[in-house]
């Protein structure tokens, strides 16, 4: 990517994030480009540790467990591909429609996205992602904190709008509406943190 596109105040699409060719990740929200940074420890063993029941959970099913880095596309009701401003990399996602997994993206809401905040990211994955992520179509959104050992479940009311549906604490069961039978128990997964000493 070049120094013109690292001006926050420009407007960008797909077609020109294709064409940004370092190594840095980025995320467009409504044309404006976000850095991301790179994940800390925390962020990365709470990611494989809530991989792995998932993918568990779904060997063999129709829905698929995808983590990033995988660009997630948004499109909005007339924007072609290259059009798109909004294109995201959520920290672990479900898709059940096969048909939105392409090569190199996702085109389209996955049913459920999980999101693992970090200092540099807490404040857009509680606001401007929460809403993006209501008005695409995502079913259920998790909001993973390594620093409070909790999960937040935002999910659809009758009207589609997200709501605070639920608080977990690390010593409790993980569920979901979208899918009945599928419980998590956190205790093990915030677990992974106890080397670190909550430092």
């Amino acid at each position: 990517m070049d120094s013109a596109a690292r001006k926050f105040d420009e407007r960008y699409t797909y077609g020109d994030y294709k064409t940004w060719d370092d190594d840095t990740r980025w995320e467009l929200i409504d044309g404006e480009a976000f850095c991301m940074t790179a994940p800390n420890s925390y962020h990365q063993l709470l990611l494989g540790a809530l991989h792995r029941e998932l993918a568990i959970h779904f060997k063999g099913k129709k829905c698929k467990v995808c983590i990033a880095p995988f660009d997630v596309l948004l499109p909005g009701s007339d924007e072609t591909e290259d059009d798109i401003v909004n294109v995201v990399q959520p920290d672990m996602m479900i898709v059940c429609d096969r048909s939105k997994i392409r090569p190199r993206n996702i085109i389209g809401a996955p049913d459920v996205v999980f999101e693992i905040l970090s200092p540099s990211t807490s404040k857009r994955d509680l606001s401007v992602k929460l809403e993006l992520y209501e008005r695409s179509g995502v079913r259920e959104y998790f909001v993973v904190d390594p620093y409070g050992e909790s999960v937040t479940a935002f999910g659809e009311n009758s009207d589609g709008r997200f709501s605070k549906k639920t608080v977990y604490s690390a010593s409790d069961v993980l569920k979901f509406d979208t899918f009945a039978e599928l419980e998590i128990p956190l205790a093990p997964i915030f677990e992974e943190l106890s080397p670190f000493g909550g430092e």
